[in-house]
């Protein structure tokens, strides 16, 4: 039976400080609007308007396309940058961690009590950190999902569906680059809270339906 010494102790407790650390900025990072700002520069108030969502797709609703765009390449960069650094400086399981913390803050900002967009945008920056082609085919899939069907929240569900099947997929060893319960994990987290935002999109959905 091996023990930790003095020295190895202090070296977990800076290595959990550390990715606190890491965590919270990347929290406080995702709770960051770009909706909520570019809205405000241009006079409107995104929570009183289209959807009253602080994300890409009300953003380009209500302020037009190209600030859609904008918009959701800021929430892509919320997710990717933190995860990066993460990735560079600590490694993979803390870039998993870190990246779940800032689609968390971007879910539930801080700085709108609570409030926040859906998570798809943060959510493939997070994964783009790490995993790069992934992120590729789960945006190509969201886009596609998108158009084809008209409905934003179908193709953030299916990318969303995706992601939870390559955790169970990185679960059993069968997915290519991951790395096995942590990824899975990850995988099941990040799918999990976006299928959660959209839970209201998607009853809505099938209730107008019902009705006609």
């Amino acid at each position: 039976m091996t023990t930790v010494g003095a020295t190895g102790w202090i070296d977990v407790a800076l290595t959990a400080l550390a990715w606190l650390a890491m965590s919270v900025v990347a929290f406080l990072v995702g709770g960051i609007s770009p909706a909520t700002i570019v809205a405000r520069m241009l006079g409107r108030d995104i929570a009183s308007a289209g959807s009253g969502n602080p994300g890409a797709t009300n953003a380009g609703r209500v302020l037009g396309r190209k600030w859609g765009v904008l918009v959701g390449i800021l929430d892509v960069l919320k997710g990717y940058l933190p995860t990066l650094l993460a990735m560079q400086a600590v490694g993979v399981v803390a870039a998993y961690v870190v990246g779940v913390a800032a689609v968390l803050g971007h879910v539930y900002s801080p700085y709108l009590r609570g409030r926040g967009g859906k998570g798809v945008a943060t959510g493939i920056g997070a994964i783009l950190g790490v995993h790069p082609w992934y992120a590729v085919v789960l945006a190509v899939l969201f886009a596609l999902v998108s158009v084809a069907a008209r409905w934003v929240a179908l193709g953030s569900l299916v990318s969303s569906v995706v992601i939870l099947v390559g955790g169970g997929l990185a679960a059993a060893g069968m997915l290519p680059g991951s790395h096995g319960w942590p990824t899975a994990i990850w995988a099941w987290v990040l799918g999990f809270v976006i299928v959660l935002r959209h839970r209201v999109n998607i009853l809505d959905r099938v209730r107008r339906r019902d009705r006609t």
